[in-house]
């Protein structure tokens, strides 16, 4: 038998006058809100119900409807309860009618400001599936007792969201939210799959940021290309993402632990079950170099006291990046040094490197740069490095134009089908304007023209054991002629990276083929 409660009745009267009724419907999730017939459906059905066993009363059911499809039911912010105490504050309702107690409210602070609402208008409040009476004492603490564990039990499931969370995270589980570009949702286990094609564009963007040192001018390059953010869409058939880029969220692609298989939960690292798309070494010199950059603009950031290896020094030890300091004594001498980032922020004791003085090292570059010109051994090694290197851009940009011809296939064989839906049935939402697949096809297409031209420039790229000879041959005649600024950006034409292991006191320059192929037509030229 159906129980009810009612907060107090309308004075009788021997012409009843109509008592308008109305309905309030909450569910915490959106969960099932997409079904023809959900939790708000039978919540209200039941108040319906009951409101026609009161007929007799004089009872009617108004038409509005005041539902809050995936509200808390901890605060007061719901758009379908601010209609209602809106209505009820104009005295257009007599009665307020909801399926149970804390579909109305879960707080019992918010609960009494209700009350006062519907106190001072004389509104009646009835809850369908509870029985008390709010007219004495008693009805009124059996009220305050329901609504004291309703807000208890909204704090336990919170509790226990938060513990789950935290213990799913701990296990490297991702548990949902806006999904990331290179990844994937799998529809049976909701784990993170590596998308091919979205992956290949994440990598990219860690290169062009390595190589223009810009946010700016990567998000310029990438909007060139025709690329944009994660695209995907919701259960209710609503596109979301697919933003052109910009500083903020490529930043916020650059930061993302995702990508090297980790997640962050309360400021701890942990293993990911997802696969990494990013290179560790490539993460840190990102973060290295977003660090340095910080708000200044990037490649225009001062270089005060001229360091050659600003950028391009890292600890081996600890994959991390060197930073350029330095010291001033009281004679007026300006000291400067290499410092591990990872040293400065987790103690020196982590670190075998600790930091090198930038004399030192930078001579010790040099050096090594002017000597592999006349050692055969070294040419040879520096050849098979470069060689190496050219032929690992060649590899991602063939692999990125074969992407980009499989997107051109995709959208030539959705042409046909575009044109019958337009000259025939009537055209659905989800279906592609044609408008937008001819400029999808036109960017595809002039993306597969730039990168079968960067195919040809990088082989171009491919240096002979004469290039090396002749760029570095003449490096000292060049080098003595030029000014700080210059010899720094003829070491970074020339140098990718250079690696100090500080435990084995080794170091390893990795030269950059097309610096040496410039420089040696350059000085050819010269």
């Amino acid at each position: 038998m159906r129980q009810r409660s009612q907060l107090s009745q309308p004075p009788a009267s021997d012409t009843k006058k109509p008592i308008r009724c109305a309905i309030y419907t909450r569910k915490s999730t959106e969960e099932g809100l997409e079904q023809e017939f959900n939790s708000l459906d039978a919540q209200r059905e039941s108040a319906e119900a009951f409101i026609a066993s009161q007929k007799n009363e004089g009872w009617v059911c108004l038409p509005e409807k005041y539902d809050d499809g995936g509200f808390t039911g901890g605060n007061m912010e719901r758009p379908a309860l601010k209609r209602l105490l809106a209505q009820a504050e104009a005295g257009n309702i007599n009665c307020i009618v909801v399926y149970k107690v804390d579909r109305l409210s879960r707080s019992l602070m918010d609960f009494a400001r209700i009350m006062e609402i519907l106190e001072r208008q004389h509104i009646s409040f009835v809850s369908v599936t509870q029985q008390f009476n709010t007219t004495h004492s008693m009805g009124r603490l059996t009220l305050n007792i329901l609504l004291s564990f309703a807000q208890f039990e909204r704090e336990i499931i919170s509790e226990r969201t938060r513990d789950k969370m935290s213990a799913a995270r701990k296990k490297g589980m991702w548990m949902g939210g806006i999904p990331v570009l290179g990844y994937d949702i799998h529809p049976q286990n909701r784990k993170l799959v590596v998308n091919p094609e979205e992956a290949l564009r994440v990598k990219e963007a860690f290169s062009l940021y390595l190589d223009h040192e810009s946010l700016l001018a990567t998000a310029q390059e990438l909007n060139h290309r025709g690329w944009t953010t994660k695209q995907w869409t919701t259960k209710s058939g609503i596109a979301k993402g697919g933003l052109a880029f910009e500083k903020v969220n490529l930043f916020r692609l650059l930061t993302n632990l995702t990508y090297i298989g980790k997640l962050e939960y309360k400021g701890e690292l942990y293993e990911g079950e997802h696969e990494a798309i990013v290179e560790s070494d490539v993460w840190n010199r990102v973060q290295a170099l977003l660090h340095r950059n910080g708000k200044s603009g990037g490649v225009e950031v001062r270089n005060k006291f001229g360091s050659l290896l600003r950028g391009i020094l890292f600890c081996d030890s600890c994959h991390a990046a060197m930073v350029h300091t330095y010291t001033a004594r009281k004679e007026c001498k300006i000291y400067r040094y290499y410092v591990c980032s990872k040293a400065q922020h987790r103690g020196w004791h982590t670190c075998p490197t600790k930091s090198l003085p930038a004399g030192e090292i930078e001579q010790f570059v040099v050096n090594r740069i002017r000597s592999i010109g006349s050692d055969r051994g070294l040419i040879t090694e520096t050849l098979n490095q470069a060689r190496q290197l050219v032929q690992s851009d060649i590899t991602k940009l063939e692999n990125e134009l074969t992407v980009v011809q499989h997107q051109l296939e995709y959208l030539g064989a959705e042409v046909p089908k575009v044109l019958s839906s337009r000259n025939g049935s009537r055209r659905s939402v989800t279906q592609t304007d044609p408008s937008e697949l001819e400029e999808k096809i036109r960017i595809a297409r002039q993306r597969a023209e730039e990168l079968s031209a960067e195919i040809a420039l990088r082989k171009n790229d491919w240096i002979t054991e004469s290039d090396i000879e002749t760029a570095l041959g003449t490096f000292d005649p060049m080098w003595e002629a030029m000014n700080a600024k210059e010899r720094t950006k003829l070491i970074h034409l020339l140098v990718e990276r250079v690696g100090y292991e500080g435990s084995a006191g080794k170091l390893s320059i990795t030269f950059r083929p097309s610096g040496i192929k410039s420089l040696g037509q350059e000085s050819f030229a010269a």
